[in-house]
């Protein structure tokens, strides 16, 4: 008789190679036909806003490899009681399988740009797993072999390994197999960006603080934080790359790469910050941005009176919504290179938008495809729909870096630092309080521009032994001190003084 242990775990080897078979079959067939990224990608849209938000402040940049984690986990817990399920004249897991298969079929074709053709891969792999759950419960298992005298129980036990093990494994030929295939990186690689006419201003050691180790006033493009709702990031070639701005305008028109050479091509530094930030989190990053002004690509297709938004769309389907006087400044840019070369596929390889000031959630779509122009009263983009507000100005805010929560701190002089941001506005002033005692002014670096951050230092004499608490505000250029009101970021941006505990040892 089977135990319940193998039986569940026939289910959940039905499972892996209705998985595999259907990654490794849509590797033929194009990313649109990935049920797993089509499945978490549904998961991400169907999560209520408060529970992504969570999600974020859990586990920051690692938020995908959490979601990827967490669906497996729950594949395979489902597939157990499917198999738990499954009898010889009750096929219950079967059935659970087919329907499995079906959500997933339906997730495949709600993605953008996927056709009837791309469930295919997931119907082939729908009925290998009822296959293998139906074979698992086969009377052919249950009698000693002739040959060996194996025991019934242990053959059913190898067999449910070995098919556990071939589903894992094509599920992970599979995915290599649709990397190699749909990478862009050798697109990537043979570009070279054309020549800045507009380049930024030269940048001065001076803005980066000595005596402290603060981050990289520039920050690299590894370190620079990704947030986004791409399960699988998606893989764009020049060649296919095409912007279409549309909507309210005079006319519409569509960009290819190629005619993006009639336009200048400007250098801005930018700093760019996340909403789903929190009180003295690193979700904010400065780079130098190459690309052109979306102001003169809106003009070739000129803005109509009363359309107060632009909806920009990735080529995955997310929205932001940006107010149309934001994107008609000069600092807006569709960027196609970050710190002297060709934008990373992960920060919106082939063409994003960087702008200034605005959250990424209402601004930064990379992978950009579409720009149409609308009013706020009209349309809602994709996290707006969710709870954020629709329009999401940066806050003025800042954050110690040194020391770090819970470090010790030796006896005599020691420098802290950190950092401030108040994007079109620029930072003024930052102040340090120890412990209960009086505000104190913190030196600054050279501030850049309005649109980065600024880093600020402060020199401290440590006489006493025992816990301490550091806390840091800033004064924008308009003569605003940041709040020390606490905020969660929802449902536009994170508030609040940012304090740290340390030892003096």
């Amino acid at each position: 008789m089977t135990t319940p242990g193998v039986r569940a775990a026939g289910g959940v080897a039905a499972a892996a190679v209705a998985v595999g078979v259907a990654s490794l079959v849509g590797a033929a067939f194009g990313p649109e036909a990935d049920v797993r990224t089509a499945v978490g990608s549904s998961v991400i849209d169907l999560t209520p806003g408060p529970v992504k938000e969570w999600a974020i402040a859990t586990f920051g940049t690692a938020d995908k490899l959490a979601l990827a984690v967490m669906v497996l986990l729950t594949i395979a817990a489902i597939a157990a009681v499917a198999g738990l399920a499954e009898t010889r004249r009750r096929p219950v897991g079967s059935i659970a399988i087919v329907i499995a298969g079906g959500i997933g079929c339906a997730a495949v074709l709600s993605r953008a740009g996927s056709t009837g053709a791309d469930i295919i891969p997931t119907l082939i792999g729908t009925a290998c797993g009822v296959a293998v759950l139906r074979i698992l419960q086969s009377d052919r298992l249950d009698g000693p072999s002739s040959e060996t005298g194996t025991d019934p129980g242990r053959r059913r036990s190898l067999l449910t390994i070995g098919l556990l093990a071939a589903g894992a494994v094509s599920g992970v030929a599979g995915v290599v197999i649709s990397r190699l295939a749909s990478s862009v990186a050798g697109d990537r690689d043979a570009f070279a960006l054309p020549r800045i006419d507009t380049p930024a201003a030269p940048i001065p050691e001076s803005v980066q603080p000595k005596g402290v180790e603060l981050p990289s006033w520039v920050t690299g493009n590894d370190d620079f934080y990704r947030i986004d709702t791409a399960l699988s990031v998606p893989q764009l070639s020049r060649s296919e790359w095409r912007l279409r701005i549309h909507g309210m305008v005079d006319r519409e028109v569509t960009f290819t790469y190629e005619d993006l050479d009639r336009f200048e091509v400007v250098e801005k530094v930018i700093t760019l910050t996340c909403v789903s930030n929190p009180v003295g989190g690193e979700l904010i990053s400065n780079a130098v941005w190459t690309g052109y002004r979306v102001k003169d690509l809106l003009a070739e297709a000129g803005v109509r009176s009363g359309a107060d938004m632009v909806l920009s769309m990735s080529v995955d389907g997310w929205t932001a919504g940006t107010p149309v006087e934001a994107l008609t400044g000069d600092d807006a840019l569709l960027a196609i290179g970050m710190n002297g070369e060709p934008l990373p596929i992960e920060h919106g390889y082939p063409a994003r938008l960087v702008v200034p000031g605005l959250y990424g959630y209402v601004s930064a779509t990379k992978w950009v495809t579409a720009l149409e122009l609308t009013r706020f009263d009209r349309a809602q983009a994709y996290w707006t729909r969710l709870g954020w507000s629709a329009r999401g100005p940066i806050k003025t805010a800042s954050r110690v870096d040194v020391p770090r929560s819970g470090q010790d701190v030796a006896l005599g002089p020691v420098t802290f630092g950190g950092v401030a941001w108040a994007q079109n506005r620029g930072v003024r002033s930052v102040e340090v309080q120890m412990d209960d005692g009086p505000w104190e002014q913190a030196t600054l670096g050279d501030s850049y521009s309005g649109d980065t951050w600024r880093m600020w230092s402060y020199a401290w004499e440590a006489r006493d032994t025992g816990f301490h608490t550091i806390t840091v505000r800033a004064t924008d250029d308009s003569g605003y001190t940041q709040t020390p009101d606490r905020a969660d970021p929802v449902p536009d941006g994170a508030t609040g003084w940012h304090s740290i505990t340390f030892a003096v040892k």
